[in-house]
């Protein structure tokens, strides 16, 4: 009676009934007289409280009727008997329809071949009969019978494409988990052809042969792999599979939402677009995308096969409520609003303004209600006081039947509060049985409180799945509840291994840990006993241990006396919760994750005693529910993993590593789930790791992760997926560590997976190849261990075969963006060719470009070895690259090799112009030396050579890498580059074209003259330096060091300036040397292909150089200056002179073979005029070299014979210019008589010249008769 009248009692009724009831079992206010026997007022209290109990006992049993709390799995049953009801006719229908079609046709086939057929068709018949009444069993018998071909393929094709079978057994089977259906599952799903739908037809198209199982499990397996599938039938359509695997469940919603009549709020456009939000990894899904998705299910409802069979309202709870996907996706779908269980809103309203407008009247109407929502009202207005009455006589009585009433009374509380939403009500409940545990005061529990314990323990297993917060005061009873119990068993405390103070301390509290079991001996001072004894409020996260005093031996014998009252309480009861935890629905489970991570931390951060209970519980749970379907599991690891990072990083060395070690066991157990492909769970499962790994500044923990890292892929290596990036992030992390031991200890692991299992690396996600990369390169910087740097070079060399041989299983075809390159096989492996739009010249690039990097490494051996590495893996897989991307090669590889040095080469010389100082005596200016670039530039050009016709544009830009090494100011490079340049046109001359040739002498031209300004202007600061010569600094030094005025810095820094101008000088004369001996080369051996304007680019480079040589020599102030700080340095002289000399040498063999081989051009560029002027230029050197200059210029002044002796440096001079001058009269005697008799004007006199010197040589006095003889003579006759 009490449960049919209570809920249709009025409002204010129900207020003025327990209101009254309280009053009664609160007893008579102190002070008041009353009429009442002691014993009466006992009972009138007990019976008040029992009536309260009643009351919400009663107000719970009708919330259950109503809300059918409990009959899940009956529905469930019923709604199965219904489906195979309907399968089983549906199966009848069809086999009829086969026998009559046998019939039809029986009239061609003879009489025996109709037996067959028929007892063929009876088997079937039986097979799918038993199919349909349990699928294991007729899939057995066809199989046996050799009916169906025994693949999971055959077995596929024949549940997608029999008649007659049960479409609800179809998906029942498919979600076994056994391994032969999973993989009948994972054939049937692959089966169907999905590319070019969207979303909304895939999924029609895909449910329309079977009905989804009755199992969260089973559907999670199928639409996991149905994501899969579709994914890879559509690479650009999501991120991950993980994106379509969370849209499949909302689209089964919503369907359910939208063409069920039950469902009176239907789910608004906006609803399902801001459902879905963030599920694309993080992103939003395009909200057209969405929007048009919602319009094609909203208006076309995806109807099985079976639905037809099935009444509306039994396929309503089997999709939603009886799949319980209102819960799982509860969890991605968090209502911003909370809504009355079940209730409509407006009725509710409604309701609450009937009650405010009768609320004035004497007159009550009383209502017959079957909504629940109601039931709120009424809870609200007695909860007030039925926990008072409650709370109060508990704390009061010691009564046992009082007691247990006022407990049961809070368990009925507990339950209505909380299946109703009602948080704060719950949760004071909840709190208030907490607290009546008295376990955070041990020393004073009675019997009454180990009841309230066993009443806590009891809320946690029949309420388990309403208590959202209030499981954190559940799992701290726990908690505490656990500590007592070791503490009455003499176990050692986690203490005493988790704190980390000194060796002293530490010793002695494990001396002091292995105490004897409390209930065996009480007279014990230690120190966690004497926290706990002490006690502490309910609120408190820890006891203080270290408060002053002692407690008393009565006080410890109290304690001991209610440690055994909690025997009452087993084990197995505790363990119950958390073993159980599996039967908590989806959001449930959440809800307990995070309280018991919450209660672990707190357990963890005690400062005196921290404990591991929760965690272990933890790792317990995690293992119980890892099977959940992966939508609540991600939400599960999502809490524990924030949980593992935060603890992982503590200060508490001992807590980090036992969390760590937890993690680790987790992993192992994880790991052994098989991953599809496109998922990313493994990854976001080992992010704690990497974060840590990250963050900590415990080397210790570093350590143990990368050891709990190795161990786990090696020992799980075929499960490991997406799981590879997390592992060598950690890898990454580690290589780049400031210990010594974790860089190698990780290198040891990442050497075994690329030689053993680099397989398996990108079996199922190719993008972690390029992470292999990224990892192996920073091993390679790692600057403990050079062999750990060439090994991993080796292993990167040894990834660059395997990705041309096509080594990446490309089982995810999906791009990034449109950039990104998409594999492209003609089923030729010797002649593939990768275009810009391939996934491999994606995995090529960071490969190549961490080995260019390594080419400026300041260790000299591993500059070379990635030299090396790169060109080979260019030089032998180059054939498989597009034109296009070998240019984003050179561009983004193979130029910053050089255009680094270059650059490090140009920004020293213009710190030198400006300032020279001792530091620019290192004349490298780069971490390259000589060898380093002699290599880097033979491996440029033959690389460039083998390839020419492919990257034939850049030749521009190779050359003046070359040119750039000519002008370098060391002589090693130099050399180089006029030696690698002389090969680069011997290989390609016959090869280039006019303009490329013109691209080739330009750079040449440019390393001529690029560097003059910067080199005058170093030349500058000789002007403020003197430098006396050291006859006059002998003089000099002691005159001043008489007066005291010798300034050492000073002379100092103007030798050290000298110092560093003559070797500036010297390496610029080579270098000049070099250029015009190149152009020389090029000429002699080229001079065929050359056009007139390439021979006037050589002329230019011949003449600029001869120019700027004779202008250096010419500057006797400087010279003067050189020879002095050359004489105090004891080293040679520039060679300036030789340097004039070779200069003019060089052009003047180049005009006067040009005169003589390509007369035509002469004619056209006017060369013999230049010709007769560089020699006229020559002769003048010589006689002004000789003393004869100012002769010339005094013709009719009276001529007077001074004979001046020549000093040994100008005789040494003018025999060093002999040849030249030679050369030149050579020439002119023999041009052509018209040519000579056109120029003689010019010439006669600096010939007259000639034979007034006293110090020319005979070999130029016997050459100049001869030209007196054969070419003036003749033209004096003939005038």
């Amino acid at each position: 009676m009490i449960v049919i009248w209570m809920p249709q009692i009025f409002l204010k009724d129900t207020c003025r009934t327990v209101n009254g009831l309280l009053k009664t079992a609160l007893g008579p206010p102190p002070g008041s007289t009353t009429t009442l026997s002691p014993v009466q007022d006992i009972t009138f209290r007990l019976e008040s409280v029992k009536c309260l109990v009643r009351i919400i006992k009663s107000m719970g049993l009708w919330m259950d009727q109503q809300l059918k709390v409990g009959e899940l799995n009956s529905s469930m049953s019923e709604n199965e008997i219904l489906s195979e009801n309907s399968a089983t006719v549906s199966e009848e229908v069809n086999l009829a329809d086969n026998e009559l079609h046998s019939e039809v046709n029986s009239e061609f086939s003879d009489a025996a071949t109709l037996e067959q057929r028929r007892a063929y068709k009876l088997e079937i018949q039986k097979g799918v009969s038993l199919f349909n009444r349990k699928p294991s069993k007729g899939i057995e018998f066809l199989l046996s019978t050799k009916k169906v071909g025994s693949s999971p393929e055959a077995v596929a094709s024949f549940l997608k494409n029999t008649s007659g079978l049960n479409e609800t057994m179809i998906g029942d089977y498919l979600g076994e988990r056994e391994d032969f259906p999973l993989k009948v599952m994972h054939a049937y799903v692959d089966s169907f052809n999905l590319e070019g739908m969207d979303f909304g037809e895939a999924i029609r198209f895909f449910l329309r042969g079977f009905r989804l199982p009755g199992e969260a499990q089973k559907i999670d397996r199928i639409m996991e792999k149905f994501a899969e599938r579709y994914c890879k039938c559509s690479p650009n359509s999501f991120t991950s599979a993980d994106t379509a695997y969370v849209l499949a469940y909302s689209v089964i919603m919503l369907n359910t939402d939208a063409h069920n009549t039950m469902v009176k709020d239907k789910m608004t456009k906006a609803d399902f677009i801001r459902n879905n939000r963030g599920i694309d990894g993080g992103k939003d899904l395009p909200e057209e995308y969405l929007g048009k998705l919602y319009d094609q299910i909203v208006k076309n409802e995806i109807k099985m096969n079976a639905d037809s069979s099935v009444p509306q309202s039994k396929q309503g709870n089997g999709l939603n409520r009886l799949l319980g996907l209102e819960s799982i996706l509860n969890l991605v779908w968090k209502q911003t609003e909370e809504k009355p269980m079940g209730a409509n809103g407006y009725l509710i309203r409604h309701i609450q303004e009937q009650f405010k407008a009768k609320s004035g009247k004497s007159e009550s109407t009383y209502y017959a209600v079957s909504d629940p929502a109601i039931l709120r009202f009424m809870v609200e207005v007695c909860w007030g006081p039925m926990i008072a009455a409650f709370s109060v006589t508990l704390d009061q009585s010691d009564d046992k039947e009082a007691t247990s009433q006022c407990l049961l009374g809070f368990r009925h509380a507990v339950h209505v509060t909380a299946v109703m939403g009602m948080q704060t009500q719950r949760d004071a409940f909840v709190t208030t049985v907490a607290k009546f545990t008295y376990l955070h005061c041990a020393a004073d529990m009675k019997q009454k409180n180990v009841d309230a314990v066993k009443a806590i323990v009891s809320i946690a297993i029949e309420d388990g799945n309403y208590l959202q917060e209030s499981w954190e005061h559940i799992l701290t009873c726990l908690s505490r509840f656990e500590h007592l119990q070791l503490l009455g068993e003499g176990a050692p405390s986690d203490a005493s291994f988790l704190t980390t103070a000194n060796a002293e301390t530490d010793e002695k509290a494990l001396k002091s840990a292995g105490f004897p079991s409390l209930k065996k001996k009480g007279n014990l001072q230690n120190p966690a006993v004497v926290a706990v004894v002490r006690g502490g409020s309910y609120d408190s996260t820890s006891l203080v241990a270290n408060s002053p005093g002692l407690v008393t031996s009565e006080q410890i014998n109290n304690f001991i006396a209610n440690l055994n009252l909690l025997d009452q309480i087993g084990n197995f009861e505790l363990n119950h919760i958390f073993a159980h935890s599996q039967r908590l629905n989806s959001e449930a489970i959440v809800a307990f994750v995070r309280a018991l991570c919450k209660v672990s931390m707190s357990e963890l951060q005690s400062p005196t005693d921290p404990r591991v209970f929760s965690l272990t519980k933890i790792v317990e749970v995690a293992h119980y529910n890892m099977n959940r379907i992966r939508l609540v599991w991600s939400r599960i690891w999502t809490v524990l993993s924030d949980f593992f990072v935060s603890v992982g990083l503590s200060e508490n060395l001992s807590v980090a590593i036992f969390v760590m070690d937890s993690l680790r066991q987790l992993s192992m157990k994880f790991l052994e789930r098989e991953e599809l492909a496109n998922y990313n769970f493994q990854n976001e499962f080992l992010k704690p790791f990497v974060i840590v790994m990250q963050r900590s500044s415990s080397a210790e923990i570093r350590e143990l992760i990368v050891r709990c890292i190795s161990q786990m892929v090696l020992s799980r290596v075929s499960n490991v997926k997406s799981g590879w990036k997390s592992v060598f992030m950690v890898f990454t992390t580690a290589a780049a560590d400031e210990r010594k031991n974790i860089v190698l200890l990780a290198f040891e692991t990442m050497e075994k997976i690329v030689r053993e299992y680099f397989s398996y690396i990108t079996e199922t996600e190719t993008l972690t190849f390029t992470d292999c990369v990224k990892c192996l390169i920073t091993f390679t910087n790692s600057r403990f261990n050079s062999d750990v740097s060439l090994n991993a070079i080796a292993f990167l060399r040894f990834c660059a075969v395997k990705l041309a041989d096509g080594g990446l299983v490309c089982n995810d075809e999906r791009t990034e963006d449109a950039s990104s390159m998409v594999v492209r096989d003609d089923n030729d492996s010797v002649g593939r060719i990768f275009t810009d739009k391939d996934d491999h010249a994606f995995f090529w690039l960071p490969l190549l470009s961490g080995l260019s990097e390594l080419t400026s490494d300041p260790r000299s051996a591993i500059r070379k070895s990635a030299l090396e590495v790169l060109f080979n893996i260019l030089k032998d897989h180059g054939s498989l690259f597009s034109p296009v991307f070998w240019l984003s090669l050179f561009t983004s590889v193979i130029f910053p090799i050089f255009s680094s040095q270059h650059d490090k080469q140009k920004t020293r010389l213009k710190d030198d112009k400006s300032s020279p100082s001792s530091k620019s005596l290192l004349l490298d200016g780069s971490t390259w030396d000589t060898e380093t670039s002699a290599l880097a530039a033979e491996y440029l050009v033959d690389l460039f050579v083998s390839f020419f016709d492919v990257v034939r544009s850049e030749l521009k830009s190779v050359v003046s890498i070359l040119a750039a090494f000519i002008m370098s100011p060391v002589q090693g490079p130099a050399r180089t580059g006029v030696a690698t340049l002389r090969r680069l046109v011997s290989e390609l001359r016959a090869r280039l074209t006019e303009e490329e040739w013109r691209d080739v002498l330009l750079a040449l031209k440019e390393a001529a003259s690029s560097s003059l300004p910067g080199f005058l202007k170093l030349l500058s600061t000789m002007d403020s330096i003197k430098v006396p010569d050291l006859a006059e600094d002998y003089a000099d030094m002691e005159t001043s060091s008489s007066l005291g005025l010798i300034n050492d810095e000073s002379e100092d820094d103007n030798l050290q300036t000298s110092t560093y101008v003559v070797s500036r000088i010297k390496s610029h004369i080579t270098a000049q040397l070099l250029i015009i001996q190149v152009a020389s080369d090029l000429y002699k051996l080229h001079s065929q292909p050359l056009s007139a304007d390439s021979m006037i680019i050589l002329v230019e480079v011949f003449s600029s150089v001869a120019t700027h040589a004779h202008q250096l020599n010419s500057n006797k102030v400087l010279q003067l200056k050189l020879q002095r700080v050359c004489c105090i340095l004891e080293v040679s002289d520039p060679p300036m002179v030789h340097f004039e000399n070779e200069s003019y040498q060089n052009y003047l063999n180049f005009l006067s073979d040009l005169l003589a081989c390509n007369p035509s051009l002469y004619g056209e560029k006017n060369m013999k005029q230049q010709l007769l002027a560089v020699c006229e230029k020559i002769l003048q050197i010589y006689l002004e070299c000789a003393g004869e200059s100012v002769q010339s210029k005094a013709a009719n002044a009276p001529v007077h014979q001074w004979n001046l002796p020549l000093g040994s440096a100008k005789k040494e001079e003018l025999a060093a210019r002999t040849p030249l001058v030679l050369s030149v009269f050579r020439i002119l005697s023999g041009l052509e008589r018209d040519c000579f008799r056109k120029y003689i004007p010019r010439l006669f006199p600096i010939l007259v010249n000639f034979v007034r010197s006293e110090h020319s040589s005979g070999e130029v006095q016997k050459v100049l008769s001869s030209i007196f003889e054969s070419c003036i003579g003749p033209l004096i006759i003939t005038c």
